[in-house]
C-alpha cells in the first residue's frame, strides 16, 4: 500500500487485534450529477493513503489516457469503474469501497446523481448509517439534491454531512457557503433530519478533506475525515426486538429438525419463549447451533439454526420472535413507495412482494398521494412513473409479518417484483398497518368448494377466453356453454359488455380502468369457482400481467387460459360493433390493437387459431375436449 501502519512490522497480532475491534461506518455519497461525488471519494482515499501501489499506478495511467484533469490525477476514476461511466464522466452504478483509519472502518457507497438512476441511489442508501450530500457551490440546491435528501429521510438516515463542494470555483466565499447551508438545513429539518453538518470543500484540490484548509479561515468545523470518524452510528440491532426469519428447514436426518436463517435483530437465548408468526403458535428455544458449534445465546447478525422444544409446523417465510415482543401481522398496510422502473404503476395491478424471506402476492390498492420532492407538496396521482415517491396502501394475498420501518428496517422494508419479468420495480418502507386489517377477518364455513363440487358432480374451474375484439370469444363461449349444458354441467358466462352494464359500469377504458376491470372479474370468477361452477369469461384482457394475477387466485388446474388467436386484419374486417372503424377515425382512444397493445399469452393452456378452425362450434369442441382430457 502507499501507506502502512508501522505496527504491521512490529506486532502483527496487535495490528490485527486493533483493527478487528474498530467500529464500522457505512455511508453513502449522493447529490445531483456533476457535483463531484466520485472525485471527492477518490481524493479522500488518496489523501488518507488508503491506495495500493498498483492502484496508484493504474490511476496515473488512466488519468493520462481518459482523465478529465489534464496532467493532474483524475480521482473520479478510482470509483467510476464502468466503461460507460468513464466515457461519459458520470456515475451509473453504485460503487462500494472499503477503507479504514486508526479510529474506524468504512464502507462507502458512491451513488449516481442522474435522475434515471435514482433507484441505484436507494439501493446504496438502504444499508447506510450516514450520508454525504454533495452540492456544487456554484449551483446550490437542485431538484435531485432534494430528491436524494427526501429518500434519505425515508430509509431512516439521520446523520448528514452537507458537502458544499467546488468552493475553489466561487473564491471560497463564506456568504455563499452560509446561504446554501441555511437553505439545506431548513429543508432537511422539515424531513426530520436535524443532525446536519455543513462543510466547505474542494474535492479536486483537497480543501478540508483530511486537514483544515488555509483558504477557509472563517470555517471552524470538522474536516470531512474528522466528521466520518466521529459521526455517531445508530442504535445497535441487538437492542431491537428479536426477529428471526426462517430461510429453510434443516433436516439432515429424522432425529434433527432445525430452522436456519440469520437473526435480523435482537437477542435469542436457549429457554426463551418464542412465537411463530404469522401462525401465532408458541414454543421454547431448545438449542442454537452455528457452523462453529452450539451457543447459549445468539445476537443480531449471526447465522444460526434454531431447535424448538415442540413439533411445530414452520416453513420458509415464517418469522420467529420473542413471545413477549411480537411483530405486526396484517394483510393491509400503508407504506412509502419508490417506483423504480419505466413501466408505470397502476393501482390494482398485482406484483410479488418480497420482505426478508417472505414472498406474497400483493396489490397497491390506493395511491394516497405522490410527493413533489422540491416543495414536499402532496399531490393527487392515479399512477406512478419512474422515480416517483408516494404514500400508498398495499394489500397482500395472505398476512405479512412486519414492523414499521422506523422501528426496524430489517422487517419494515420490502420490494415489489414484476410477476412476468421478475424484475424489481419498487422499493417500499412500511409505515403502519391499516385499521381495517384489524377489523376484517376471514370467515370459514363447514361447506366448502370441494363439497359444492361433489354436489354439482363436476370440477369447478374458469375457462378464460382472451383475444382481440372481433376474434370470436363471445360466440365461442356461447357454443361452449351449450355443449357443457347438454352434458349436465353447471355453468355461467361472464361477458365483458354485460359486466360493464352493471358491476363495472363506473370504469372507462384507460389502462388503469382496464386493470381494475380484470381484477374485479377475477374476484367474481374466483367466488363462482368456489361455489362449484364452471365459469366461462370473454374479455380482451390485453395485459399479460393482469391475466397472470387472476391465475394466481386459483388452485392449480382451475384456470384454463384459451387464446382465441385471430389476426388483427381479420378482426378489423369483421368489426361486428363498428369499434375498429371508430378507433381508426379517432373517436375511440386506447382501443386494443389500434393505439393500445395486446400482449398475447406465452403459455396458454389452449390456443385456437380461428384462421384454421373457422366454425365456432368446432372451436368450442376443442375446449370441451381439453376439459375432458384434464379432469
Amino acid at each position: 500500500m502507499a501507506h502502512q501502519d508501522p505496527l504491521i512490522n512490529q506486532d502483527i497480532h496487535a495490528y490485527i487485534q486493533r483493527h478487528q475491534n474498530k467500529g464500522l461506518l457505512r455511508f453513502i455519497t449522493c447529490g445531483s450529477v456533476d457535483d463531484g461525488k466520485s472525485t471527492l471519494i477518490g481524493r479522500l482515499l488518496y489523501d488518507s493513503k488508503m491506495l495500493f501501489d498498483d492502484q496508484l499506478q493504474t490511476l496515473q495511467a488512466d488519468s493520462k489516457k481518459i482523465g478529465t484533469q489534464g496532467d493532474q490525477l483524475d480521482f473520479a476514476l478510482l470509483v467510476d469503474g464502468l466503461a460507460a461511466e468513464r466515457e461519459q464522466g458520470i456515475t451509473i452504478d453504485v460503487a462500494y469501497r472499503f477503507f479504514s483509519t486508526e479510529k474506524r472502518q468504512f464502507i462507502v457507497a458512491d451513488t449516481p446523481g442522474h435522475e434515471q438512476y435514482t433507484r441505484n441511489m436507494v439501493t446504496g442508501a438502504s444499508t447506510a448509517d450516514a450520508a454525504i450530500v454533495l452540492v456544487d457551490a456554484r449551483k446550490g440546491l437542485l431538484t435531485q439534491t432534494r430528491r436524494h435528501t427526501y429518500l434519505l429521510s425515508l430509509v431512516g438516515i439521520r446523520h448528514v454531512a452537507l458537502a458544499i463542494n467546488k468552493m475553489d470555483l466561487v473564491g471560497y466565499d463564506e456568504e455563499r457557503f452560509l446561504t446554501i447551508a441555511r437553505e439545506y438545513a431548513s429543508f432537511a429539518q422539515r424531513l426530520g433530519i436535524t443532525d446536519v453538518s455543513a462543510l466547505p470543500l474542494s474535492g479536486l484540490l483537497g480543501d478540508n478533506i483530511l486537514s483544515p484548509s488555509p483558504h477557509t479561515p472563517w470555517y471552524r468545523g470538522p474536516t470531512l475525515m474528522g466528521w466520518l470518524e466521529t459521526v455517531p452510528v445508530d442504535v445497535d440491532r441487538t437492542e431491537r426486538p428479536a426477529r428471526f426469519a426462517v430461510q429453510w428447514v434443516n433436516r439432515p436426518h429424522d432425529g434433527f429438525r432445525g430452522y436456519a436463517g440469520t437473526l435480523g435483530s435482537g437477542v435469542l437465548a436457549v429457554g426463551d419463549r418464542v412465537r411463530i408468526q404469522p401462525s401465532g403458535r408458541e414454543s421454547h428455544v431448545a438449542g442454537i447451533h452455528t457452523a462453529d458449534g452450539s451457543l447459549q445465546q445468539a445476537v443480531a447478525g449471526q447465522a444460526i439454526t434454531l431447535l424448538l422444544q415442540d413439533e411445530v409446523d414452520i416453513s420458509r417465510g415464517d418469522v420467529l420472535v420473542r413471545a413477549d415482543a411480537p411483530a405486526s401481522v396484517a394483510n393491509q398496510f400503508m407504506a412509502n413507495l419508490v417506483w423504480m422502473t419505466d413501466e408505470p404503476m397502476f393501482p390494482g395491478r398485482h406484483y410479488l412482494l418480497h420482505s426478508g424471506t417472505q414472498t406474497v402476492n400483493a396489490t397497491v390498492t390506493r395511491i394516497k398521494h405522490q410527493v413533489q420532492v422540491d416543495t414536499l407538496d402532496e399531490l393527487a396521482a392515479d399512477r406512478l412513473d419512474l422515480n416517483a415517491v408516494a404514500q400508498v396502501n398495499v394489500s397482500t394475498e395472505r398476512p405479512l409479518v412486519f414492523d414499521p420501518y422506523a422501528q426496524s428496517p430489517e422487517t419494515g422494508a420490502f420490494i415489489l417484483i414484476d410477476r412476468i419479468s421478475h424484475q424489481t420495480v419498487g422499493a417500499g418502507m412500511i409505515v403502519h398497518e391499516l385499521r381495517r386489517a384489524q377489523n376484517i377477518q376471514p370467515q370459514h364455513f363447514v361447506i366448502g368448494k370441494s363439497e359444492r363440487a361433489l354436489l354439482n358432480g363436476q370440477k369447478p374451474r374458469v375457462v378464460w377466453l382472451t383475444g382481440l375484439s372481433g376474434s370470436g370469444k363471445s360466440t365461442i363461449a356461447n357454443e361452449l356453454e351449450k355443449l357443457l349444458y347438454a352434458q349436465g354441467a353447471r355453468t355461467y358466462i361472464l361477458d365483458g359488455d354485460n359486466l360493464r352494464h352493471g358491476l363495472n359500469k363506473d370504469l372507462g377504458f384507460t389502462e388503469q380502468d382496464r386493470i381494475e376491470n380484470i381484477r374485479r372479474v377475477g374476484e367474481v370468477a374466483h367466488l363462482m369457482v368456489d361455489a362449484g361452477m364452471v365459469v366461462i369469461t370473454t374479455f380482451i384482457s390485453p395485459f399479460r400481467a393482469d391475466r397472470e394475477a387472476v391465475r394466481g387466485l386459483f388452485d392449480p388446474g382451475e384456470f384454463i387460459e384459451v387464446h382465441v388467436q385471430t389476426p388483427l386484419a381479420i378482426c378489423e374486417a369483421r368489426d361486428p360493433k363498428g369499434l375498429y372503424q371508430k378507433a381508426r377515425a379517432g373517436k375511440i382512444t386506447n382501443f386494443t390493437g389500434i393505439d393500445s397493445p395486446y400482449e398475447a399469452p406465452e403459455s396458454a393452456e389452449l390456443v385456437i387459431d380461428t384462421t384454421a378452425t373457422t366454425d365456432p362450434v368446432d372451436c368450442a369442441r376443442l375446449i370441451q375436449t381439453y376439459l375432458k382430457s384434464h379432469p
